[in-house]
């Protein structure tokens, strides 16, 4: 028995010392792989690995689970460094000032953004916040524009702001996710053109960071060193019409037919130009894509990108398609020169032209300018309605237009006035065609239904000549000589300067006294008309009523401004009256005798002449305080001619009292339309299209085709769109049908006196 007991006390004894031998080599193992452990975290190589240098048995496991781990950090890291280079390399390739940031702090940015933000170089950005760009005073706003685009709640897309420097900066906002958080990329538009900068050298994107492009919805693609196609978004897929196994390993070029214009010959490949070039090649609308559906144009820009060493490894190209914005900039150029109605050139266009005749007077040349004013025009109107009277001056547009030579110009002034330019004609011989036009309109019988009108037309005649002076002064002599042939009825008169003295004394002068004792004595009145949503039931902000001007003449009759203003303008009254009405309008709103639904805003128009008048800003605003009216509840109506005419001076206007809050709409849109460059670099929230586009909008397929393409041109800008003159139910229901956001009209509401028309 004692003998047994030895023996298991041995056993026991040995398996001890070897458990106490295991545990101190297992403690030795973990010491040794913890010590590894600190050289790899101080040296940061992630690619080294453990399990090789550790033995089997639990320590083992552990150092292969730490290897999983350093792997898994490994991969993760180049992931984020790939991530990292296609947003760097996207923001490169934007001409704008560029930047992503995660809770208003820049992550990354491009060159333009450094050197926006003061920075000596791109790293250096990593840390900054987005305020620092900005205006004290703008930070906040900035700061929350930010905090609801990261968290998708409602906010406008762009932002007007002033700069550190006192320059206007337009902030556009775009969320992204980055890093498996919510981020925005903000791209920073300065109002004042600057020198832009340098692109930043291209680098190699890589193939899997492309997938966060496509939330972006850009059309963005790599090319090897041969040009063919390696990674791209899925946009592009959708922009060339074919699956991904037709579009890999294939040059862009055997996907897309690159077309010079005019002449439609083939260019070089600018890709493979980019590529061989070392540089940023763009190629601006004359990129052609030909698909089933007919040609679209392309707008390409392909810059190199570089490997280890700098060297050039392939590009990445941004598609971009063109045609919607192409095909309405030449629909926008016609209707910037034509007039709608009558498809007559436009005031405007026929200043122009104008304008080069009389150069070439003062050459030399021999030419003729014509003022046309209808006769027992108003008549029609007012028996038969505005529907009437826009057929009738199309009818008249085109007898006009067959009765002088095809190389004359006729043009639409303005409601019932038409002018001809006779170029290279004698007056004796203009007078001849004078009277051609005034017996083919007066032997025209315009039938509406079940009447019968008979119109004529009186003509002022003025000659150009090398002694000519301005071409205002000719179109006011022309002006005064169609007065004096209408009050003779002679039909058609050639001015002298007696005629212009007998016309000023007969009209204008008369006109200027009652205007003077109008503002003296308070005879001027306001009205107002309503506008409403299109859709009936529509919550929500924006235009509610427009203030109307009326002047009671000596016998206390209603004058319409149309009567008026002509006067006013030509003897620089109009800042008088817009003060009065400004000031008036803001009191009586203030006292509450103007009752707006919540959100709406009262609508003011303002002439060119007041736009221009440097005081007016100050006037505006010290009316604000004085009335204690709130900002968000004014909007003022500018004409496009108006802001185009004092953009200076308009630009700060609309600038500053945006800013407070006001609104802007631009008025009769339409008419004639000028450079966009400039009207979308003014803080607007209205295109109101003018009336001559709405009327018989249900029937007229020229009028639909304008309106179309007027709305999406406003979309484009992020402008609010509003009907003016809907005068029956048809109308309204086309209106609605087509897009626009707000009706004004008799359907919708007559004017009335404006403390009735609340």
């Amino acid at each position: 028995m004692s003998t047994i007991a030895a023996i298991i006390l041995g056993v026991l004894a040995a398996a001890l010392a070897a458990l106490l031998y295991r545990r101190d080599r297992d403690l030795r193992r973990v010491t040794e792989l913890g010590a590894r452990l600190k050289e790899i975290a101080a040296s940061g190589a992630l690619d080294e690995r453990l399990a090789s240098q550790a033995s089997d048995g639990n320590v083992g496991e552990i150092a292969e689970a730490i290897d999983r781990v350093m792997q898994r950090m490994q991969t993760d890291a180049a992931l984020r460094s790939d991530r990292e280079l296609v947003y760097r390399r996207l923001l490169e390739t934007t001409h704008e000032a560029a930047a992503l940031a995660r809770n208003g702090v820049v992550v990354i940015g491009n060159a333009r953004f450094a050197e926006l933000a003061g920075a000596d170089d791109m790293p250096s950005l990593s840390g900054r916040r987005i305020t620092d760009l900005v205006h004290p005073d703008c930070k906040d706003l900035v700061e929350e524009h930010l905090r609801r685009h990261a968290a998708r709640e409602a906010a406008p897309d762009r932002l007007e702001v002033e700069s550190l420097a006192g320059q206007r900066l337009e902030l556009s906002f775009s969320r992204v996710v980055y890093e498996h958080a919510p981020a925005v990329v903000v791209t920073i538009l300065e109002v004042e053109p600057r020198r832009e900068a340098a692109p930043a050298s291209a680098s190699r994107m890589p193939a899997g960071a492309l997938e966060a492009l496509d939330s972006l919805g850009e059309c963005v693609l790599t090319t090897d060193l041969d040009g063919n196609v390696m990674y791209f978004t899925r946009a592009v897929e959708q922009m060339l019409g074919r699956e991904a196994a037709e579009i890999v390993g294939q040059p862009l070029a055997a996907l897309i037919d690159f077309i010079e214009e005019p002449d439609r010959k083939t260019p070089i490949d600018p890709v493979r130009q980019a590529i061989s070039s070392g540089s940023r090649i763009t190629v601006s609308r004359r990129a052609h894509l030909g698909p089933a559906d007919g040609e679209r144009v392309i707008e390409l820009a392909a810059a190199p990108t570089h490997g280890p060493g700098g060297v050039v490894s392939g590009s990445v190209v941004m598609l971009r398609d063109v045609s919607e914005v192409r095909g309405l900039a030449r629909t926008m150029s016609y209707q910037a020169s034509h007039d709608a109605l009558t498809g007559l050139v436009n005031r405007r266009e026929f200043e122009r032209r104008s304008e080069e005749a009389l150069g070439d007077a003062h050459a030399g040349g021999h030419h003729v300018l014509c003022y046309l004013d209808l006769d027992r025009f108003k008549a029609v109107n007012d028996a038969c309605g505005h529907v009437a009277g826009d057929n009738l001056l199309r009818e008249i547009a085109g007898i006009i237009k067959e009765a002088v030579r095809d190389s004359d110009t006729v043009g639409r002034l303005g409601g019932d006035e038409f002018g001809i330019l006779l170029t290279g004609c004698p007056l004796e011989k203009a007078r001849q065609i004078a009277d051609d036009v005034v017996r083919a309109v007066g032997d025209h019988r315009f039938i509406w239904k079940d009447k019968i009108f008979n119109v004529g037309v009186s003509v002022g005649l003025v000659e150009m000549t090398h002694e000519s002076g301005s071409l205002e002064d000719l179109i006011h002599a022309a002006d005064s000589a169609c007065y004096v042939a209408k009050n003779h009825g002679g039909h058609v008169h050639v001015y002298s300067a007696h005629d212009e003295a007998a016309a000023r004394q007969r009209g204008e002068i008369l006109w200027l006294q009652l205007l003077q004792s109008a503002l003296k004595d308070n005879r001027f009145e306001l009205h107002a008309q309503p506008i409403q949503h299109a859709e009936a039931g529509t919550l929500g902000g924006g235009p509610g009523l427009e203030v109307l001007l009326r002047l009671k003449d000596d016998k206390g009759n209603s004058v319409a401004p149309t009567e008026f203003m002509g006067a006013a303008e030509r003897y620089r009254l109009m800042p008088h009256v817009d003060r009065w009405v400004v000031q008036t309008s803001l009191a009586a709103l203030a006292r509450g005798a103007v009752k707006l639904q919540p959100g709406r805003s009262l609508c003011i128009n303002l002439s060119g002449q007041t736009l221009g008048d440097a005081g007016f800003l100050e006037f505006v605003v010290e009316c604000l305080d004085r009335t204690g009216v709130a900002p968000e509840r004014i909007c003022f109506e500018v004409t496009e001619n108006s802001v185009i005419t004092n953009i200076e001076h308009a630009r700060r206007f609309i600038g500053v009292l945006h800013g407070m809050g006001c609104r802007f709409a631009l008025d009769d849109f339409g008419r004639g339309l000028s450079s966009f460059a400039n009207l979308r670099n003014l803080s607007l929230d209205y295109l109101k299209i003018d009336g001559s586009f709405t009327r018989n909008l249900a029937s007229d397929n020229v009028n639909q085709a304008m309106v179309t393409a007027m709305i999406k041109l406003a979309r484009s800008l992020d402008f609010k769109v509003v009907a003016e003159q809907i005068e029956d139910a048809g109308t309204l229901d086309s209106a609605r049908r087509m897009g626009f956001d707000f009706v004004q009209g008799y359907q919708v509401g007559r004017p009335q006196p404006l403390a009735l028309a609340s």
